[in-house]
C-alpha cells in the first residue's frame, strides 16, 4: 500500500459526497450536521489536495464539472465500503458465537448440566460449548477454563463468583446393603459398616465422625475420584456414602441410612474470570447457568432416572 499517493482526507470526501446527493451546501450541512462554511472549507481542500475543481458553484447549487462526475462512482464505492466497515463492526461486537469452557465435576457435568446447556444451544446456537470434569480451580487461574461450578469460594481477586442454590448432603446406601449390616438404633452402631470413599478419604473421617459414627480409615473400602462412580458404588450395594440428597432419594433410589442423621448444606459457587464485563458470550452463558440451576435448583439432577 502506497500511503503517500493517498493526498486527501476523508472528512473531505464524505463533504463531496453529500453536496452531490443533497444538491446544495446548506442541504448538506443538514444531512451532516455540520455548519455550511465547514463544508465549504472541506470541499476547497479537497479540490486543492486532488488539484481539481469538482463544482461550478452557482447562487445556489453546486453543479459537478467533469472531473468530480468522474470521481463520484468511486467515492460511492469508497462511502458503501465505510458503510460495510460500519455494519461489520456492530455485527461483530454484538455477535453471540465463539466457544465456552465449562468445567465442574464429573457427577455435574454428566447429570444436572446437559438441559442447561441444551436450553442455551437453542437460544443462542453460535455458542459452541465445551464441557470437561475437573475439581480444579486452577483450570481458571491457567485460562483452561472459562466458566466453573465450585463448592467453595475462590480467593483469587482476579475471578468472579456468584453462589447458585446450595446442595443438602447425607449418609446413604442401598436397601440391599442396609439389610447386610447389623445396626441398632443409634448411629454409632454404624461404624462396623462399609463407607465408599471420595479423593482423599482420610478427609472424611472427621466429617463422618462428626455426624455421630466414629469411623477410620479402614472403613473406606472401595474409594474413588470420580463423584458419578461413587453414585453407582453405592448404588450396587458397595457401602454409605455421603451424597446430595437429591440424588440419592430421587436418582438412586437410596435411603438415608438413619432419621437423625445429619442432613448438610453444601456451598455452589458459579465462577469466571473478569473477562465477563466484556466477553458476551461468556456473560450470557454465566448468567443462563445461574438462571437455570436458581429456577430449578438440582432438580435436573433427578430427570432420566
Amino acid at each position: 500500500m502506497n500511503w503517500d499517493a493517498i493526498s486527501f482526507d476523508w472528512n473531505h470526501i464524505r463533504a463531496f459526497l453529500a453536496t452531490v446527493e443533497n444538491g446544495s451546501l446548506s442541504a448538506a450541512a443538514r444531512a451532516l450536521r455540520k455548519t455550511q462554511p465547514t463544508l465549504s472549507r472541506q470541499i476547497s481542500l479537497l479540490e486543492e489536495a486532488l488539484q481539481l475543481t469538482l463544482f461550478e458553484r452557482g447562487t445556489r447549487s453546486m453543479r459537478l464539472t467533469d472531473a468530480g462526475t468522474e470521481l463520484l462512482s468511486y467515492v460511492r464505492g469508497m462511502a458503501n465500503a465505510a458503510t460495510q466497515i460500519s455494519r461489520v463492526a456492530a455485527g461483530q461486537s454484538q455477535a453471540v458465537e465463539g466457544t465456552v469452557r465449562i468445567t465442574s465435576s464429573d457427577a455435574m457435568a454428566a447429570y444436572a448440566l446437559p438441559p442447561c446447556l441444551v436450553s442455551l444451544r437453542e437460544m443462542h446456537p453460535g455458542i459452541n460449548v465445551e464441557l470437561f470434569p475437573s475439581n480444579e480451580m486452577s483450570d481458571l487461574t491457567r485460562r483452561e477454563a472459562d466458566i466453573a461450578i465450585r463448592h467453595a469460594r475462590p480467593e483469587q481477586p482476579d475471578l468472579v463468583a456468584k453462589r447458585i442454590a446450595d446442595i443438602e448432603i447425607s449418609l446413604f446406601a442401598s436397601l440391599d446393603y442396609l439389610g447386610t449390616i447389623e445396626a441398632g438404633s443409634a448411629l454409632a452402631d454404624f461404624s462396623d459398616a462399609s463407607f465408599i470413599g471420595f479423593g482423599h478419604p482420610e478427609r472424611l473421617v472427621p466429617q463422618v465422625t462428626a455426624m455421630g459414627i466414629p469411623v477410620t480409615r479402614q472403613n473406606f473400602g472401595i474409594t474413588t475420584s470420580h463423584g458419578s462412580t461413587m453414585f453407582e458404588l453405592a448404588r450396587e450395594g458397595a457401602g454409605i456414602a455421603l451424597l446430595p440428597r437429591i440424588v440419592a432419594e430421587g436418582r438412586l433410589g437410596l435411603r438415608r441410612i438413619h432419621p437423625d442423621l445429619p442432613v448438610l448444606n453444601v456451598e455452589t459457587w458459579l465462577v469466571t474470570h473478569r473477562e465477563i464485563q466484556t466477553n458476551r458470550r461468556i456473560r450470557l452463558t454465566f448468567d443462563h447457568l445461574a438462571k437455570e440451576i436458581a429456577q430449578g435448583g438440582w432438580s435436573r439432577l433427578v430427570a432420566g432416572s
